[in-house]
């Protein structure tokens, strides 16, 4: 099977299963979906030879932050009593603002120049943790150490909101 059928197939599913998150009515099955997708998202990454990027993305999205999603959906306890009822208006809203956004996508689309890849895609070279490591600490440290910053600012934040207060008996 040639490279180019199996990325169209991949393509296909992948848009397949993020549409079904979207559609569908229960908020487990959405989750599942949005694994499922995450999954083929990383089989795209290995046909683009960026293994590293793929199972970093298996690790972290379709592991420990889609179990996190599971669990609070859990939590919440969703059922159609507590859904909040909406209009009909809002329901043409939606599909107006999603209509309005695919105008634009398409638009854009149009208007797109087809990038010629710098780096032969059948180099040894590509997708290595070596290269990627090479460029993150050379060309992108500045960017690297500012959202290294913001994540401990989010983790400090995320301690003191969690903190509770002592009780003062009187």
């Amino acid at each position: 099977m040639s490279l180019d059928i199996l990325f169209y197939i991949l393509g296909g599913l992948t848009i397949g299963t993020a549409l079904m998150v979207v559609l569908s009515k229960h908020p487990v099955r959405s989750v599942l979906y949005l694994v499922l997708t995450f999954f083929l998202i990383s089989a795209n990454y290995v046909l683009m030879n960026a293994q590293f990027i793929a199972i970093v993305n298996i690790i972290v999205y379709a592991g420990a932050i889609m179990v996190l999603f599971l669990f609070v959906l859990m939590l919440l306890n969703l059922n159609k009593e507590n859904e909040p009822k909406h209009s009909p208006m809002m329901t043409i809203g939606a599909g107006i603002a999603g209509g309005a956004l695919f105008l634009v996508v398409v638009a854009a689309m149009r208007d797109a120049i087809l990038a010629t890849p710098m780096i032969d895609a059948n180099s040894e070279q590509v997708g290595l943790v070596e290269n990627l490591g090479k460029v993150l600490f050379t060309k992108y440290v500045l960017p690297f150490e500012v959202s290294s910053i913001l994540f401990l600012a989010a983790m400090v934040g995320a301690v003191l909101l969690a903190k509770k207060e002592k009780q003062t008996i009187d």
